[in-house]
């Protein structure tokens, strides 16, 4: 699974994505997981599977969504809380879960 966040510069995230890796590592899942900052989405819509946006970017949600359903890339908000105590571990599960639907 390719798991893309964004968020408004992509620098707060990639400390997520750290902890997304680590947690995926330790589950034995071979995902890929990456951060971009908005303008960059569309250079990476081709190899996603599952957005999650962050919460400082919410309020793109729908434009985000647009940009990925032609794909059939799934989009949900990362969760504030598991976002602001970086719980690497719950946000991937959460791109899973996703991912399933």
């Amino acid at each position: 699974m390719n798991i893309l966040l964004v968020c408004s510069a992509g620098m707060s995230t990639s400390m997520l994505v750290s902890k997304m890796k680590e947690s995926a590592e330790k589950q034995g899942l071979d995902h890929e997981i990456d951060a971009v900052s908005a303008s960059q989405l569309n250079e990476h819509l081709e190899k996603t599977d599952v957005i999650l946006i962050g919460p400082q970017v919410r309020y793109m949600q729908a434009q985000i969504t647009k940009q990925a359903e032609p794909h059939g890339i799934k989009v949900d908000l990362i969760n504030q809380m598991d976002y602001g105590m970086m719980k690497g571990e719950n946000v991937l599960n959460q791109a899973i879960k996703l991912g399933e639907k």
